[in-house]
């Protein structure tokens, strides 16, 4: 790599522990105005200072975010589909490379949607992005999304998604905790990041997050476990704690109680 693609990955991987915990805030490219994320900057602003990167669009950035705030940020820029229309699977780039450049991005997202018809479309949208990223030193993270039509959440199935967007060049590789995830680490030659997936307890997202960490994911990309949990910033505390001080399940969810009844 070069220098700048090495510097900004280390600003998204942290060098010291070799993990990462990403705040994904970008549901809204979406699903609109998401429960707890109706007004972005009243749900990032306390939660920044504990995320090593955070995963949102280009408009919630210059809209609500400080530009003081000592954060990464790994710029969504896949998109054109929303939760009511015919297919997720359909979609296409909507932010350009000078654009994540002139937002100091240090990484920048889309996802690709294997199994679906829209495929080919969204691989091809992943070279497109690593070849442009690997002219002006940006990371790429391909994120395996799950379209209406898939659902698939089985090692094999997101196996063949890691390896196919490792394959293609993409930096980091998001994906969904399953049965043998181990076996998707050890196909991947691309770090993984854990996807937080829909609201589930504290104790369930801390243990989500134990496992992955324990089978070979270098950290996790939470955003709903976060930020709508009725203590948002003692979870994310929480997480902290396993991602890089590699703190069971059990202590996380302790240090959680602990800290949200002191709150």
């Amino acid at each position: 790599m070069d220098w700048g693609l090495k510097n900004r990955m280390s600003k998204i991987i942290k060098p010291d522990t070799g993990r990462s915990v990403m705040l994904a805030v970008d549901h809204g490219y979406f699903l609109g105005p998401t429960s707890r994320l109706e007004d972005p900057k009243k749900t990032i602003s306390p939660l920044a200072p504990y995320a090593d990167s955070i995963m949102l669009t280009r408009g919630v950035l210059r809209s609500s975010v400080d530009p003081s705030l000592f954060n990464s940020v790994v710029l969504r820029v896949s998109g054109g589909t929303s939760i009511i229309g015919e297919d997720l699977a359909n979609e296409g780039i909507i932010t350009c490379m000078e654009e994540a450049l002139r937002l100091n991005a240090s990484g920048i997202a889309l996802s690709i949607f294997v199994g679906s018809k829209y495929e080919r479309q969204t691989l091809l949208s992943l070279a497109e992005l690593v070849d442009s990223g690997e002219r002006h030193g940006m990371p790429v993270l391909a994120v395996t999304a799950v379209g209406k039509e898939l659902g698939k959440r089985d090692a094999r199935f997101l196996a063949l998604s890691c390896r196919i967007a490792a394959e293609i060049g993409a930096h980091i590789v998001k994906t969904y905790y399953c049965d043998d995830f181990e076996k998707v680490v050890d196909g991947c030659p691309a770090p993984i990041v854990v996807a937080g997936g829909p609201k589930m307890t504290e104790k369930e997202a801390l243990e989500l997050t134990h496992k992955s960490i324990s089978k070979g994911a270098i950290g996790v990309d939470m955003g709903r476990n976060i930020w709508q949990s009725e203590h948002p910033v003692p979870m994310i505390k929480a997480v902290r704690k396993i991602v890089h001080e590699d703190a069971t399940a059990k202590e996380a969810y302790d240090l959680f109680k602990k800290l949200a009844k002191n709150k």
